[in-house]
């Protein structure tokens, strides 16, 4: 679906949140089992420990705006996700938060751009680009398809299993040299995870 003049508010982005931790929870150990390669085997409970804190936030402070649903998202996430998965998933959603400003409806194209400057925002605290074996590999990918979800949400996909023969630069798992290469990436797996949801969200 690309629908550019498709407006959306914030309910649009409580949902899309909300389907993200259901399909964190839904694939949380296999994000465990990822990360048990090449990093500390707790990536997926910290992501649900953390999504499962964003939809009790946004139930209880019920955000009127999409940038402030986001930023709500960002916020919590930093706060209650340990290790490296924390900041730069809640950087991620609350920079996107922040270039969407305080308007109360956007639409898919103004997402995309908002997008752009969350995810450099990401490259920018990791020190990582295209290729290192990171989130981005899936992020980068999804945001080029972007404002079609349903191209973005293969990219991702397609994204994030192209860090399985790749060898970590950035990170814990860089620590390992090659015996990274054959895992795919957590991160990049829970970054497809993100645009999954939107696509579900958005095909409505």
């Amino acid at each position: 679906m690309t629908g550019q003049a498709t407006e959306r508010d914030a309910a649009f982005f409580h949902d899309w949140l909300v389907a993200t931790a259901d399909a964190v929870r839904a694939n949380a150990d296999r994000l465990t089992e990822l990360d048990s390669a090449i990093g500390d085997a707790d990536h997926g409970n910290n992501m649900r420990r953390g999504f499962t804190a964003v939809v009790a936030a946004l139930a209880e402070e019920r955000p009127d705006r999409p940038g402030a649903v986001l930023l709500l998202g960002g916020r919590t996430l930093v706060s209650t996700v340990g290790g490296a998965s924390g900041p730069l998933f809640g950087t991620l959603l609350r920079r996107t938060g922040k270039a969407l400003g305080d308007s109360e409806r956007t639409t898919d194209e103004e997402l995309r751009v908002a997008l752009e400057t969350g995810i450099g925002a990401v490259g920018q605290l990791g020190g990582a680009a295209a290729g290192d074996k990171t989130m981005l590999d899936a992020l980068l990918p999804a945001l080029d398809a972007l404002p079609d979800y349903s191209a973005a949400v293969l990219a991702a996909e397609e994204g994030s299993r192209a860090t399985i023969p790749m060898r970590a630069h950035k990170g814990r798992a860089s620590y390992l040299g090659e015996r990274s290469v054959s895992h795919e990436d957590p991160g990049a797996a829970s970054a497809a995870l993100i645009f999954r949801a939107l696509h579900e969200v958005a095909g409505r």
